[in-house]
């Protein structure tokens, strides 16, 4: 068991901010920094992570504590495991005293699954330096590839002899237990009770797991025997699952947060020759096809995404469908494609790191457009391929969840396709309206009418709505940003939420909402933007701001000239509200009233539609939104203690 004088030093060390952000891409908000839960999936960060008081809180699914907790919770570690990771974070001795048998056991199961694969990493790589077979075959091999000495080590590289027990032999004479070297799949037992090394006669490649420590092996043969599986990779076991890994993470992770993009390559040697070209933000999907829990993975530290393809058209083409699961998870993807017979790995050791690095640049395109060009290239003139085509690439925009994002990607590729946009949104209603029945067919609270409604067409009131005409937006819109100007650097104090600052939490409540006044967007836009630097903006910051349409909509709205005297109030015996005193009823207040009005003009907005549209899917899709959007006015008006009539 540690001692209590170590836990305390471990905890007063350990700063949260740098706990999560190994593992949660954060950025600035106020005293506050934010990101994407990595507990739960979301697109809109609700994840709060607060330095000065050393906690997190996720306002989605409600989880929260200290950088203990998160390890714990994150890395799935028991409370020793946990304390011995921060420990070894932050360079600090483990001192512990004796518990019982029974307890260290059960507690250091796993421990000594990550011994055992620590252990099998130095044993290759000092076979790999310190061998005649080792530096004859494992390390010329790397040398004549052009890889350097400190890339080798760097990744840990490594040789597993010839012999057939070698590493049993080894680590067994080291004590370390053949339970633990099976289950690691560091050796297999054969159905006469034989043991031998599972990567005999191959370079190693350590896969490391998100905090460094080595979970499994990728072995490279270097025989050139067919029969011989040119790879081959450690089983899953308690601490590896393929699924749940990137090759190259631990040592991309950084990079890749700050340039803002990860690049996807195929295997372990591309990652290897990008990292020594210089471009660190690289890494590979560990021997499988990329999963979802992947994609995930990369989301954590940023939404781009660039696959670096080879040259073969065929593997390409096989591949394409299987990179709509990323448009799906809400990232971007642009494609690089090497020339004919070159990977990265390839391209890098003929032409440079510079040339590499030029290519990358002057070759990414977007993965739709991408995939929009190489299918019509294989379509020629053939009309019934070009119809796969088309929707092929409208299946393809289907996946992506941002409304906006996926409408500009019809418009764009309507030019491609040379087929009217409308068609192209047809279709893309169809394929929505397909995955929505198929994925909550009688889902309960659904408003989506049966089959049997649209066979006559939608009943004759939907397009009777009694309600008042729908006015401008702006008296919503001045008030919300008066309140964002008056109250922004104010801390909530409600809902039990902390740490956390009116003018960010507005800003993320209205992540949704479009303005319609010029001015009032610029003021809106640029609050965002000082926000994004780290800095949370005052009244005076907008009063006296150089640009003269921000200034003069600033002192607009936060002076008034309907202002009562205090004896006015007095004299007739009225009690007044402060809204400073009621900043929940004010600030949440005025984003549904505005949240209300916009909804109130996309309803409009749908009717027209409905009222003109004259084909029956797109009539189906249309009613379907109408009736969703009247579920959210309703749900509005009930918080604003409104009655809306049915």
């Amino acid at each position: 068991m540690i001692k209590k004088e170590t836990v305390e030093r471990i905890l007063e060390t350990a700063r949260i901010e740098e706990v999560v952000g190994d593992f949660v891409h954060l950025k600035k908000r106020g005293t506050s920094m934010i990101g994407l839960c990595p507990f739960h999936g979301e697109k809109t960060p609700s994840f709060h992570v607060s330095p000065a008081k050393g906690i997190y809180k996720c306002f989605g699914c409600g989880e929260g504590g200290d950088s203990l907790q998160f390890v714990m919770s994150h890395e799935k570690y028991s409370y020793p495991e946990a304390l011995r990771y921060l420990a070894n974070k932050y360079n600090i001795e483990v001192e512990e005293i004796e518990v019982s048998d029974e307890y260290k056991a059960e507690a250091d199961k796993r421990e000594s699954l990550y011994i055992t694969t620590a252990y099998a990493a130095k044993f290759f790589a000092d076979k790999l330096w310190n061998t005649d077979e080792g530096r004859s075959i494992g390390l010329s091999y790397f040398k004549e590839r052009g890889f350097k000495e400190d890339i080798l080590k760097k990744f840990e590289i490594g040789y597993s002899p010839e012999e057939w027990t070698s590493l049993y032999d080894s680590a067994t004479a080291e004590g370390y237990k053949q339970e633990f070297l099976e289950e690691t799949g560091l050796v297999i037992k054969n159905d006469k009770g034989s043991v031998y090394d599972r990567f005999r006669t191959r370079v190693i490649f350590p896969i490391h797991n998100f905090t460094g420590r080595i979970i499994g092996f990728g072995g490279r043969t270097l025989k050139t025997d067919k029969k011989i599986p040119k790879y081959v990779n450690s089983p899953e076991s308690e601490i590896y699952y393929k699924s749940k890994v990137l090759y190259g993470l631990f040592h991309a992770k950084k990079a890749i947060r700050e340039r803002d993009n990860c690049l996807l390559v195929e295997g372990y040697a591309d990652v290897l020759s990008v990292h020594q070209a210089g471009v660190e933000n690289v890494v590979a999907s560990s021997g499988t096809s990329l999963t979802t829990e992947q994609i995930k993975l990369i989301g954590r530290f940023t939404n781009n995404v660039t696959i670096l393809y080879d040259g073969d058209a065929a593997g390409i083409k096989a591949s394409l469908r299987g990179l709509d699961m990323i448009l799906e998870e809400g990232l971007n993807v642009k494609v690089v494609l090497f020339p004919d017979g070159h990977d990265p790995d390839s391209y890098i050791q003929t032409f440079g790191a510079s040339a590499f690095k030029t290519h990358v640049e002057l070759n990414t395109k977007d993965f739709i457009f991408y995939k929009t060009e190489i299918l019509l290239q294989d379509a020629a003139n053939d009309p019934i391929k070009k119809a796969g085509v088309i929707r092929d690439v409208i299946e393809s925009i289907a996946k992506i969840p941002d409304a906006i994002k996926a409408s500009v990607y019809v418009r764009e590729c309507s030019s491609l396709l040379q087929m009217e946009e409308q068609i192209l949104i047809s279709e893309l209603n169809k394929i929505r309206l397909a995955k929505s029945k198929k994925e909550a067919p009688n889902q309960p609270g659904s408003n989506f009418p049966p089959p049997e409604f649209y066979e006559e067409g939608p009943p004759p009131d939907l397009f009777d709505d009694n309600r008042q005409s729908i006015q401008e937006d702006l008296p919503q819109e001045k008030e919300m940003i008066r309140i964002l100007l008056s109250y922004g650097h104010h801390l909530v104090n409600w809902d039990d939420i902390t740490d956390t600052y009116i003018g960010p939490y507005i800003v993320m409540n209205l992540n949704d909402v479009t303005f319609t006044n010029a001015a009032l967007d610029k003021i809106l836009k640029y609050y965002i933007q000082e926000v994004e630097k780290g800095t949370l903006p005052l009244e005076k910051d907008f009063l006296q701001h150089q640009d003269r349409e921000i200034s003069s909509m600033a002192i607009s709205l936060l002076t008034s000239p309907y202002n009562l005297s205090e004896n006015w109030y007095n004299m007739h015996n009225i009690t007044v509200k402060n809204e400073s005193d009621h900043l929940k009823s004010t600030v949440m207040g005025a984003i549904f009233h505005l949240k209300k009005k916009k909804v109130l003009a996309l309803m409009a907005e749908k009717q027209r539609e409905m009222q003109q549209e004259q084909d029956e899917a797109n009539l189906m899709i249309l009613v379907k939104n109408y009736m969703e959007l009247k579920e959210v006015e309703k749900y509005i008006s009930n918080y604003l203690g409104t009655v809306v009539s049915h």
